[in-house]
């Protein structure tokens, strides 16, 4: 059972029912990195509480209004190399969303204790023993979506060749983690057991795959071809199974790639070819996006993607707007040649 890192947030540590709390979602089986998300989010606000000599199982609407406030309204951790805010000021829209959760989860709780008679968060009226009904109040944060970020043409151009220079290791990262739209952590945690190379085909275990749902992915011919000189210099470094991407560093030679090496190595280029936006994460978005540009069907490229929601395939896919006016104009052809036959004549 994966230990909870207490040391990371200390006043959850010490206050007996948001550790006993955090503790009953570790024996409920939840991800190691959800326990360690609500475990900082819930130390933040216990942090608030006691800032303004509050007691967190006794607050109300107001003061959860104030922690919102004090959300938004506090210096970023980035700041000036923040990215996508207008301002250094602000936690991020997703990191707000994810604090104001961890407290409602936690009050959730102490609901379901009777230690409080209602939850300030909201979202519905708990009733004893039949849990919360009724209508579901909107969040105390509001939603944005944007489109990811992705390069163009001749920017991805750029990363290619600048990924041309690195070793050949990281050059068949690249490849395999585009090909397979893969996850920084699936393609950091790859074992030589996963590779069908007769089919060229990659099995994703359900491990280190978000939701623990397996899927198969391929890869190219410039792929196979990089990953089977690999394999040699693989050889050399550990004969043994396991890991397919190893470290060549003097401290951990031999051992496995940490995911934070594989983000260093990305970061590293992205600051070369002067393209700050680009992570691991982007191939991914990038190569769901040439799928779709391509006219695969949406549920091929969900099931490809691993994603449960055909929702969570349409916000990783960014067709520009050119391309979608094109399909438009395809698609309603007929339609269109109506409005020119009646309308399209000369303008009396």
């Amino acid at each position: 059972m994966t230990e909870i890192r207490w040391n990371m947030y200390p006043l959850v540590a010490s206050h007996e029912l948001a550790r006993s709390w955090l503790t009953l979602q570790r024996n409920l089986q939840l991800e190691p990195k959800t326990i360690d998300a609500y475990g900082r989010s819930l130390n933040d606000y216990l942090s608030f509480c006691q800032k303004h000599e509050l007691i967190p199982e006794l607050v109300g609407r107001d003061e959860i209004a104030l922690y919102v406030r004090d959300l938004a309204e506090r210096p970023n951790p980035k700041g000036a190399a923040i990215l996508r805010l207008d301002t250094g000021t602000g936690l991020a829209n997703n990191t707000m969303k994810l604090r104001i959760t961890a407290v409602r989860l936690f009050c959730d709780y102490l609901v379901e204790r009777q230690l409080r008679p209602d939850n300030p968060v909201g979202r519905g009226h708990y009733v004893p023993g039949k849990g919360f009904a009724g209508a579901r109040a909107r969040g105390l944060i509001p939603t944005y979506r944007r489109l990811p970020w992705i390069p163009d043409d001749s920017e991805w151009l750029h990363v290619l060749t600048a990924f041309k220079q690195e070793c050949l290791r990281n050059r068949v990262m690249l490849c395999l983690a585009y090909d397979g739209a893969l996850r920084r952590e699936e393609v950091v945690t790859l074992e030589i057991g996963d590779f069908d190379v007769a089919y060229r085909q990659i099995h994703i275990r359900p491990e280190p795959a978000k939701g623990r749902r397996s899927r198969v992915v391929g890869y190219s011919e410039v792929s196979s071809r990089l990953l089977s000189q690999y394999l040699q210099r693989r050889h050399q470094l550990s004969n043994k199974a396991g890991p397919l991407f190893l470290s060549e560093s003097h401290h951990h030679f031999a051992g496995p790639l940490s995911l934070v090496m594989w983000s260093k190595v990305v970061e590293k280029m992205a600051d070369q070819v002067g393209l700050p936006n680009f992570t691991t994460h982007t191939l991914r978005h990038l190569r769901l996006t040439h799928m779709a540009r391509a006219h695969l069907d949406l549920h091929q490229i969900a099931t490809y993607a691993g994603h449960a929601s055909l929702e969570t395939t349409l916000q990783y896919i960014h067709l520009a707007g050119v391309e979608l006016t094109e399909a438009i104009s395809r698609s309603l052809a007929g339609f269109e040649q109506w409005m020119e036959n009646i309308l399209g004549g000369e303008i009396p």
